[in-house]
């Protein structure tokens, strides 16, 4: 994965994918593609450790600590224990929010097991619209907020049919660096909608438009940490 800024103009949906890397459960091996009940809790798991305030690099490494413990599903997550998480938690680098992450995966994974099963695509299949699908996850832990939404819903647009979060503003900042957003577009349903447009122009499937979106989730954030040095240097 690169960590170089977006240029002011790309050529192609395909040339910033292949910059910038598409799907964050791609590259920790996760395949969504099929909303396969064990792939998608392993996202979930992923995307909660994303969803906190800690780089890329640390939150992927924790999660890869879970997966050589085979704490890959919300019965062995409760097994562990608490002393048990924060050791895995603190393994992956997870130390300045062990003691918190270790309660909250507790909580969320005894709610899931409780309400749905342990099954998410169960939960998804309950959801009467986007906001109920939204409302259903974020009370199955404090903690669950906008961000770590964000994170496990976009990667499931096109998947599920209810997964329909707005842009992050990352993607926004990216598709205007990139060209592919004027500045006019300030309202993220009609930037999505002509995203899509663009992407399905270019021949693409719609299933595979989350590869796009989180390209331009690591442009913005690429160009925000050139921002953030340029004012650390100026």
């Amino acid at each position: 994965m690169t960590t170089e800024a977006p240029e002011s103009e790309a050529r192609s949906t395909g040339d910033v994918i292949r910059r910038f890397g598409g799907r964050y459960s791609v590259e920790l091996g996760i395949d969504l593609s099929a909303s396969d009940t064990g792939a998608v809790f392993k996202w979930f798991l992923a995307a909660l450790l994303f969803g906190a305030r800690i780089s890329e690099k640390l939150a992927a490494r924790t999660y890869r600590a879970f997966a050589r413990e085979d704490l890959l599903s919300p019965q062995r997550i409760q097994e562990r224990g608490w002393d048990g998480l924060v050791a895995v938690l603190d393994a992956g680098g997870y130390a300045r929010y062990d003691f918190k992450t270790a309660t909250k995966l507790l909580d969320v994974c005894g709610n899931l097991l409780e309400r749905y099963g342990g099954d998410l695509v169960r939960l998804h299949s309950m959801a009467t619209s986007p906001e109920d699908l939204e409302e259903r996850i974020r009370s199955l832990g404090k903690g669950i907020g906008a961000v770590t939404l964000g994170i496990f819903l976009r990667e499931l647009r096109g998947v599920w049919i209810n997964a329909q979060p707005p842009l992050a503003e990352p993607v926004l900042e990216a598709a205007k660096a990139l060209g592919f957003l004027s500045t006019e577009y300030s309202d993220p349903g009609k930037s999505l909608e002509h995203l899509l447009r663009i992407w399905s122009r270019e021949g693409h499937a719609a299933k595979d438009f989350p590869d796009f979106e989180s390209a331009l989730v690591r442009a913005g954030l690429a160009l925000r940490r050139q921002k953030q040095f340029s004012r650390d240097v100026g």
